[in-house]
């Protein structure tokens, strides 16, 4: 059984792969008069005699987790272009199958790894990771790299960016900790305005945020400004009176 649901999860992240055999168009049913469809070639990790229908449906399951569309990695140039949906041409399809074959190695190891047996293990999918972006990059690592050539300024027109286009959906997180995370990496590499930048922005999203306020007293206090750091915990503690940390900080502010 751990086999079959390994393979059932290599099925679903393989439908790229096995739209490699047929264009999108024929794809549900008939070629013209009435002809049944092409047999499907160069299927390599998918059995050849998976039916049509099956095949068709991990496709789908394929491009929904990764945000993208059949030509991310087949050869489909649209119309008047080249259509070769066989071809090994494009690196993307040839990274989907090793990492379909990753996959299913993790979850053949997967039962043993956390102690329970096949039927009650949560496996991976292709969504695990990707959850609607084709790279499964963190957007404080996004947001990092961004700001590294252009400051806090093209960080947080970055986060912005993917704010206004994925909001809603499960590719990043944009809770009240996100821009929090990002003001601390920031704050560490010795970034104490870039830090004050995005935790000022997060405030426009969550105006109650404590942990907010919290940060920017570190912040403060990182650049010998006492009194903003002060104001900081205060404004934390009207905002969340039982605070054992924002009560504790501002007794160490205050030098008692």
């Amino acid at each position: 059984m751990m086999r079959s649901f390994a393979w059932a999860f290599g099925f679903v992240c393989a439908a790229s792969l096995a739209n490699a055999q047929q264009p999108p168009a024929g794809a549900g049913g008939q070629r013209g008069g009435g002809q049944p469809p092409a047999p499907m070639t160069n299927l390599q990790i998918i059995p050849k005699d998976t039916p049509r229908p099956q095949v068709i449906a991990t496709m789908q399951a394929f491009t929904q987790s990764l945000g993208v569309q059949c030509a991310y990695c087949h050869v489909d140039e649209g119309r008047g272009g080249r259509q070769d949906y066989a071809s090994d041409d494009k690196p993307t399809k040839k990274a989907a199958r090793g990492m379909m074959l990753l996959a299913r190695e993790i979850n053949d190891k997967l039962p043993a790894a956390v102690n329970k047996t096949a039927t009650d293990t949560t496996r991976v999918g292709c969504a695990t990771c990707h959850r609607g972006v084709p790279v499964p990059k963190q957007i404080i690592d996004i947001v990092t790299d961004a700001a590294a050539t252009g400051g806090a300024a093209a960080g947080l027109a970055r986060f912005k960016e993917l704010r206004t286009q994925f909001y809603g959906g499960q590719a990043y997180d944009f809770s009240e900790g996100s821009l929090v995370a990002i003001a601390q990496r920031a704050n560490t590499a010795q970034k104490a305005d870039d830090a004050l930048a995005y935790l000022q922005a997060n405030l426009e999203y969550y105006p109650k945020s404590a942990r907010t306020y919290l940060l920017m007293s570190q912040v403060h206090q990182a650049k010998n400004d006492k009194d903003a750091a002060i104001k900081d915990v205060e404004k934390a503690l009207e905002i969340d009176p039982n605070n054992n940390q924002a009560k504790a900080r501002l007794q160490q502010l205050k030098g008692q």
